[in-house]
C-alpha cells in the first residue's frame, strides 16, 4: 500500500506515481528465488484511487514498475482539497501494489 500527494498543482498522475513509489518501498520481495522465478517473472497489479480515475495516465504509471508485467485499474478514492478559488489543491492518491507469479499449470 502507498500514498501519493500532489501538493500544488492536481497532478494525478504525479501522485499516482508517488502512490506506487511509497507502496514499492514499503516491500521487499525475495522468495521468488525460491520457485525458480526472477523479478521480471512477476505479475504487477496496480490500482490506483484518486477522486477523477481519467486523470491519470495509467501507461505512465506503469512505466515507473521497476520490474515485472504491469497492469492497472484506477477507481474512485483518495482525496482532493481545494483553495478557496478552486484553481489549485492538494490530491492525496492511494496505491495497491500486487504481486504475483504465474505456477506453470
Amino acid at each position: 500500500m502507498g500514498m501519493g500527494v500532489d501538493v500544488h498543482g492536481l497532478d494525478y498522475t504525479n501522485a499516482a506515481k508517488r502512490a506506487v513509489f511509497d507502496a514499492l518501498h514499503h516491500s521487499s520481495l525475495g522468495f521468488q528465488r525460491l520457485i525458480g522465478k526472477t523479478a521480471d517473472d512477476m505479475r504487477v497489479d496496480v490500482t490506483i484511487g484518486v477522486p477523477e480515475p481519467g486523470a491519470v495516465d495509467g501507461d505512465a504509471v506503469i512505466a515507473t514498475l521497476p520490474h515485472g508485467t504491469g497492469h492497472i485499474n484506477v477507481v474512485q478514492g483518495g482525496l482532493q482539497v481545494l483553495n478557496d478559488e478552486g484553481t489549485d489543491g492538494t490530491l492525496i492518491a492511494n496505491a495497491i501494489v500486487i504481486v504475483s507469479f504465474d505456477d506453470g499449470n
